[in-house]
């Protein structure tokens, strides 16, 4: 199955959008120059439900990385951790792997 024919919810500019329209368009900076950071986040299937392992370590540490890029975050941490939840939520996810990325855009 191709990456970009999924059914599912991803969170963009702060709201969780269809996964076919996640876009960015082809002369993002980042795309070019790279100019950007991310963060690998694990969430595990627990008895108790799905938990995401140190949301609060890895969201801070993408933050720090934003920083030292002097990359601007638009959203405080409390609602990027919070978008992470929503996205394990809305997709239903038991186990899976978060990626959240910080670029700079084509505007």
């Amino acid at each position: 199955m191709s990456m970009s024919d999924r059914d599912g919810k991803i969170w963009k500019d702060g709201e969780l959008i269809d996964w076919r329209d996640a876009t960015i368009h082809v002369l993002t900076h980042t795309l070019h120059y790279g100019m950007g950071v991310f963060e690998g986040v694990r969430a595990y299937q627990t008895p108790q439900g799905t938990a995401i392992f140190r949301l609060r370590e890895h969201t801070q540490r993408l933050f720090n990385s934003a920083k030292i890029f002097q990359l601007t975050i638009p959203f405080d941490l409390e609602t990027v951790m919070e978008a992470q939840r929503q996205v394990v939520r809305e997709n239903k996810l038991e186990s899976c792997y978060l990626r959240p990325l910080v670029w700079i855009g084509d505007e």
